[in-house]
């Protein structure tokens, strides 16, 4: 059985045939997709089709990419949503230079409320890193610290790095500090074999799939809609890269997943 640990079922893209995209995942073998939100609405989004479909749960967050949308009610909306019983996540939240909508200060700013946010409540968060790994590293590692220092249960699995693109050293700190590593299609692309030799060093208890549906299909899927039910074709690599079966592969990282997100 599969997880999808990243899919932005609520975006337009799969207004037409939703239902269609979620019968294919049951095909498929999905047992859990996770939903993040990129803003409130977004966020609204999530919990309602959490509500509509059994297997879908929600998180909620703002996206660094939609920053400028941060006022002075956001943090206080989002507690709120966050006592939904499908919520089991703060996300996705972190740092993006390389779209850089919004001033790096006010990235960093927002992504430290949410993660003051998430150590209150007690839930995981999901993190975008887009050429800001080292700047999200460091708030991370902070926080990690006070987790640790106020004994958080937290600590012991506080999150993941949504679709990993940094090296190895960067994956190495990151489960240094108890986070697991999210992958997602491009490391079935022809030239990832950087990205493939990095994740090969990753150990299997640190590893989630994903698809981060609309975006980034697999191969041989590439430049179609991707969704929930390609993130066969990413277990189907990554078990490929750690010599094991994709039955293993499956098994291990939904057993991850059920650890992180207890759902």
């Amino acid at each position: 059985m599969f997880t999808d640990t990243h899919c932005h079922l609520d975006f337009s893209a799969f207004d037409d045939d939703r239902d269609a995209v979620l019968d294919r995942a049951r095909h498929a073998g999905l047992q859990r997709i996770l939903n993040p939100g990129v803003d409130l609405p977004s966020s609204r989004a999530a919990i309602t089709l959490g509500d509509r479909y059994e297997e879908v749960y929600a998180a909620c967050g703002v996206h660094p990419n939609d920053a400028l949308t941060w006022n002075a009610h956001t943090l206080s909306e989002l507690r709120q949503l966050t006592s939904h019983p499908k919520v089991i996540a703060i996300g996705e939240i972190g740092l993006d230079y390389y779209r850089d909508r919004a001033p790096h200060d006010l990235q960093k700013r927002i992504f430290q409320d949410q993660l003051a946010l998430a150590a209150e409540i007690n839930l995981p968060v999901v993190i975008h890193s887009r050429q800001a790994m080292r700047d999200i590293l460091q708030l991370l590692a902070d926080w990690q610290s006070e987790l640790v220092r106020k004994n958080s249960p937290l600590a012991g699995c506080p999150g993941v790095l949504h679709s990993y693109s940094g090296d190895l050293q960067e994956a190495r700190q990151a489960i240094e500090l108890n986070f697991m590593i999210g992958v997602t299609g491009p490391v079935t692309y022809q030239k990832a074999d950087d990205l493939r030799q990095t994740l090969s060093q990753v150990p299997l208890s640190s590893l989630l799939i994903e698809t981060d549906a609309p975006f980034l299909t697999p191969h041989p899927h590439r430049g179609e809609r991707n969704e929930p039910a390609f993130v066969r074709f990413t277990a189907l690599k990554l078990a490929e890269i750690h010599h094991v079966t994709v039955d293993t592969l499956a098994e291990k990282t939904t057993s991850n997943s059920q650890k992180l997100f207890n759902w």
